[in-house]
């Protein structure tokens, strides 16, 4: 059955233009036929999901720089230029511009490949920044390698990582997915290894987002609901007995629940009540760009996890609401790709776009929901806007692995091979 893009190309092909240029010239596997067209459609990478990927990459430097520019300031950073953060931020965007090139000249197929020796390699990583020697600790958390100008954070490797071990898992136990001891048990088990070691870091933010990815792509792949449930259920009387069992993360969940308590609101609550405090001074359209009082030390890490405080004191209402609906469609086009993947018989692309998706569009929800005081306190930066250098160079290899997914689906829906 001729397709109605085959049809509409016969009637309007110029004329003295090859019939073959236009007919069908290949039965695909689904039965489809696949259309000849120039190589440079072809290799045509989705430029929406650039430009929403480039502007949100601009507007985080633009807002570091004015969430950082007074810091030194402060006697803690007396000996640092005022664009000190914008530099490094730079930088950063360089190094992972020039990885994100590498990344998305590498196959899919190479991809799965090397999964589970990647995530053997974040597990080596996350064990060996607690070794006092080797891992940098800031503010009491061990989390940071030390690598000249970049300080590497083996828990934003770990989460690429884990995305593709779990789409490769679910790809190699497709057949048993349905039985929890030979196809969840394993999977949780590999996780929980992974949790303890962000737990002993402390990172539980990252162990959150971990977890729910792996959770996610398990969903995904096909395991069956009551399953699913049962992960789930797993998951939240672990999280709860964490918080339960420690005297700080209880103390955090207190100040969220009244940040205004004088017990709380110049220790556990002192963030939250002033990123919420530089919100409200924004109002509808804000105070203008750089006019944010509460970055001039009010407001702790404003250029890190509360950087979206920051944008809305600058930029308002609107600014948020603009903020919130670039990741919206940037989670929802990671998931379309992964659709369309899984679609073309390709399932472990699938499920690494889909993961994809869900990490990001996880971790600036639990961002965006800290800053608007709607969850509690957690260490978690904004994808591909907040500062960090370890984490723009594994959100920018993230997208170029997302784009080589849609392009090697562009290549299979026109007759080329991958």
């Amino acid at each position: 059955m001729i397709t109605l893009a085959n049809t509409m190309g016969w009637f309007s092909r110029k004329p003295g233009a090859s019939v073959s240029a236009v007919l069908p010239v290949r039965l695909g596997a689904r039965g489809s036929f696949a259309t000849r067209t120039p190589m440079a459609q072809v290799r045509g990478i989705d430029q929406p999901l650039v430009w929403v990927t480039v502007a949100l990459l601009l507007w985080g430097l633009v807002m570091v720089y004015s969430a950082s520019i007074a810091m030194p300031d402060n006697p803690r950073f007396a000996n640092y230029a005022h664009t000190h953060f914008l530099m490094r931020h730079v930088l950063s965007i360089g190094v992972a511009f020039v990885a994100a090139l590498l990344a998305f000249q590498v196959p899919v197929a190479t991809w799965e490949k090397v999964a589970p020796y990647l995530f053997l390699v974040s597990l080596f990583l996350m064990l060996a920044v607690l070794v006092p020697f080797i891992g940098k600790g800031v503010n009491g958390a061990r989390r940071w390698i030390a690598l000249g100008l970049l300080n590497f954070q083996p828990s934003e490797l770990a989460k690429f990582a884990v995305v593709l071990y779990a789409a490769d898992y679910m790809v190699r136990k497709m057949e048993v997915k349905e039985r929890f001891f030979r196809a969840v048990l394993p999977m949780g088990a590999a996780v929980a290894v992974m949790g303890i070691l962000l737990l002993a870091e402390p990172d539980m933010g990252a162990f959150m987002v971990i977890a729910v990815i792996a959770m996610g792509i398990l969903f995904l792949g096909g395991v069956n609901a009551r399953m699913f449930f049962l992960i789930a259920a797993i998951l939240f009387v672990a999280f709860a007995l964490m918080i339960a069992l420690s005297d700080w993360r209880r103390e955090r969940i207190f100040a969220y629940l009244n940040p205004w308590d004088e017990r709380y609101s110049m220790g556990k609550g002192y963030q939250l009540s002033h990123s919420l405090i530089a919100i409200g001074r924004g109002e509808i359209f804000g105070v203008g760009l750089g006019g944010s009082v509460e970055k001039l030390h009010w407001l702790p890490e404003a250029h890190t996890d509360f950087l979206l405080a920051v944008i809305g004191e600058e930029f308002g209402l609107m600014g948020v609401l603009v903020v919130i609906c670039m990741f919206l469609w940037l989670t929802r086009r990671l998931m379309q790709i992964g659709r369309q993947a899984i679609s073309l018989d390709r399932v472990f692309a699938g499920l690494v776009a889909q993961g994809l998706g869900i990490w990001m569009g996880f971790q600036s929800f639990i961002n965006m929901g800290v800053n608007l005081g709607a969850l509690p306190t957690k260490g978690l930066t904004l994808p591909l806007m907040s500062y960090g250098g370890s984490a723009i160079l594994i959100n920018l290899v993230a997208i170029a692995v997302v784009l080589r997914i849609d392009y090697e689906n562009k290549q299979l829906m026109h007759g080329g091979r991958v």
